[in-house]
Parts: structure tokens; C-alpha cells; sequence
């Protein structure tokens, strides 16, 4: 579904990802933690294009995001993304930030993209906000629009990057609540968090980075059961205290 050899980047002469490679299962949940710099941010942008890299290869369903010949557009239609500060159009209601990228690149009917829009909307618990806009919605509302728009373009994977940080503690639940239903149902997912709890809950494996390499790359329970690094020892410590 989702593999990533040998991928590294620079910014000018700073290299913040090193040689990193992993692979992720279609069904599969894979958190992605370390510290603040760590380049976990990056990697994860790369999946779907959004981060170019210099060096290694990302197959995303059997396609090669570096490739000059890929369509980008088309392959990111593929992968839903969820960022950090929600990513809504201001200027438009809930609804129609549910049915503009339906449209004009899925090319729905406007009633079709409204009808799957509405469905989602039920599903993340909103359906009652569809006609407001997203200044009258709380951090976690807007949250689980971004996520229910995302979901509107049929992903085959989900990107979540830092979902929950920008979020008030109280909201937090409430996102991951959907996060956690949708890992059930078997989306793939990568998710850039330090919502242990979460990771603890759902997650097949735990990818653990620090100065852009990929440090540990195993099984949830053996990473918090048993990390091998002395850096995610580290990590662990401090977020779990």
C-alpha cells in the first residue's frame, strides 16, 4: 500500500530525513512519534507529494510518487490528509467544503457530493452544523470536518498529521473518538501523534524518529514494552510521566 525506501531530504544543506524506509499494509495503523524536529512531519508529507524528496523512492499503490510521469493531483485524491490547523475554506459553509473537491475532482453531481457529504456529517456527529461556517465551529468540530472531508473522497489511505495539537484538551476525545472507529473499520492509516493513548488503543506498529532517521520501527507493544534506543527510552519517559 504504502512503501518508502531508503527516502532522504534536504532543506539547503540541512538533511532532515535520513535513508528512511518502512512499509504500511493496506488495513494497517502505523503512529509515527519523537521528539519536536524529529522529521516526523516530513515524512509523512511525502507519502502524497506534498513534501518533495531528493533521494530514495515512495510507492503509493504500486505508484511512484517521485516520478516525473505521476499525476500528483490525482494520486492525492487517493489519500486523504488531515493537518494540524483544520485547512477549511473560511468563506464557505460546512457543506460546501464537504462537496467542492467531490466535484471539481471527482466530478459528483452536486447532489451526490451532497448527499455523501451529509452522510459524513452524520457520521463525525455534525449534521446539524452542515449550513454554518467553520468560525461557528469549535477546534474539535472543525477538526472532524476536515476529517469528514477527507473521508468524502473515498481515500484507500488516511495521513493524519498532528491532528489533535492544536486542540484545546477537552476536544481532543472527540477527534480521536472518530480516529479510533476509523482504525476499526480497517482504513490504513499514518498518523503523526503524541496521543500515546491513542497509539496504545489502535496502532499496529510504532514508528519512532529523531534527527530525521527512523530510529524504531516495530510491533506497539514492544515498543512501549521494551524500546531498544536509549532516545525513545527518553521520549517515553518524559510523555508517558
Amino acid at each position: 500500500m504504502i512503501s518508502l525506501k531508503d527516502v532522504s531530504k534536504w532543506y539547503g544543506p540541512f538533511q532532515v530525513l535520513a535513508d528512511c524506509s518502512t512499509e504500511v499494509n493496506k488495513g494497517e495503523v502505523v503512529v509515527v512519534c519523537g521528539p519536536s524536529g524529529s522529521g516526523k512531519s516530513t515524512l509523512i508529507k511525502t507519502v502524497n507529494g506534498l513534501e518533495p524528496f531528493q533521494q530514495g523512492e515512495i510507492l503509493l499503490d504500486g505508484q511512484s510518487v517521485g516520478a516525473k510521469g505521476t499525476d500528483l493531483s490525482k494520486l492525492r485524491a487517493k489519500v486523504g490528509m488531515v493537518f494540524q490547523h483544520f485547512e477549511l475554506f473560511p468563506h464557505l459553509s460546512i457543506t460546501e467544503n464537504l462537496t467542492l473537491a467531490q466535484v471539481k475532482v471527482l466530478g459528483r453531481s452536486a447532489e451526490e457530493a451532497r448527499a455523501k457529504g451529509m452522510k459524513l456529517l452524520q457520521r463525525v456527529g455534525l449534521r446539524t452544523h452542515a449550513d454554518k461556517y467553520p468560525g461557528q465551529l469549535s477546534g474539535g468540530q472543525q477538526q472532524r470536518v476536515a476529517i469528514a472531508r477527507a473521508l468524502s473522497m473515498d481515500p484507500i489511505a488516511m495521513l493524519f498529521d498532528e491532528p489533535t495539537s492544536a486542540l484545546d484538551p477537552e476536544m481532543i476525545n472527540e477527534v480521536l473518538d472518530v480516529m479510533v472507529e476509523l482504525a476499526r473499520e480497517g482504513m490504513t492509516m499514518m498518523c503523526v501523534t503524541h496521543e500515546m493513548g491513542f497509539a496504545k488503543k489502535v496502532a499496529h506498529r510504532v514508528i519512532f524518529m529523531d534527527k530525521g532517521a527512523i530510529i524504531e520501527d516495530v510491533p506497539k507493544d514492544e515498543f512501549f514494552e521494551n524500546p531498544k534506543s536509549e532516545r525513545a527510552k527518553e521520549f517515553l519517559a518524559k510523555i508517558l510521566h
